[in-house]
């Protein structure tokens, strides 16, 4: 990971709610758009964080599941430079395989003026494989991808 994590904290062996109090003691004291690294094994830490997130402005970069059973999630404390586009239009597959994801993402688009961004949801497994080959024989761009709980995943999409 590239991401520059101003502190890192294991919440290991505790339950919920005790991770989401951590990671909000610590990025209290963080300046904005500074990260911090959280370690948790407690099942419900990635519905807590991610909701926590979306009330609090604070950004969940990544979420990444370690080889002992640990899952790191980096965060970014609210205020700092965004990373997300500012969507036009929103569109929620999840609960679709693919290609439905791609051929209602791509009816949408087709409807878009060039430079507007959808935003597209989708917990397909492999909804970025499609996108991104998508991205290589027509006129979307790619702007951002970001991890949303349990498992599904936020694509901004631009229309060229």
């Amino acid at each position: 990971m590239t991401e520059n994590i101003t502190v890192t904290i294991d919440m290991s062996g505790l339950p919920c709610p005790a991770p989401l109090l951590g990671a909000k003691k610590i990025i209290d004291d963080l300046q904005a758009g500074q990260t911090m690294r959280l370690l948790s094994d407690c099942p419900g830490s990635s519905d807590d964080l991610f909701a926590w997130c979306k009330y609090t402005g604070n950004e969940m970069v990544s979420t990444d599941k370690q080889a002992d059973g640990k899952t790191a999630y980096v965060l970014r404390k609210a205020g700092g430079a965004s990373t997300t586009p500012i969507a036009h239009a929103t569109l929620d597959m999840r609960g679709v395989s693919c290609p439905g994801p791609i051929l209602e993402a791509k009816k949408l688009l087709d409807a878009m003026k060039s430079g507007e961004v959808l935003q597209l949801l989708s917990d397909c497994p492999g909804a970025m494989d499609d996108i991104k080959s998508w991205e290589k024989s027509v006129s979307i761009e790619l702007l951002a991808t970001q991890p949303m709980a349990r498992g599904a995943q936020e694509f901004y999409l631009r229309k060229k």
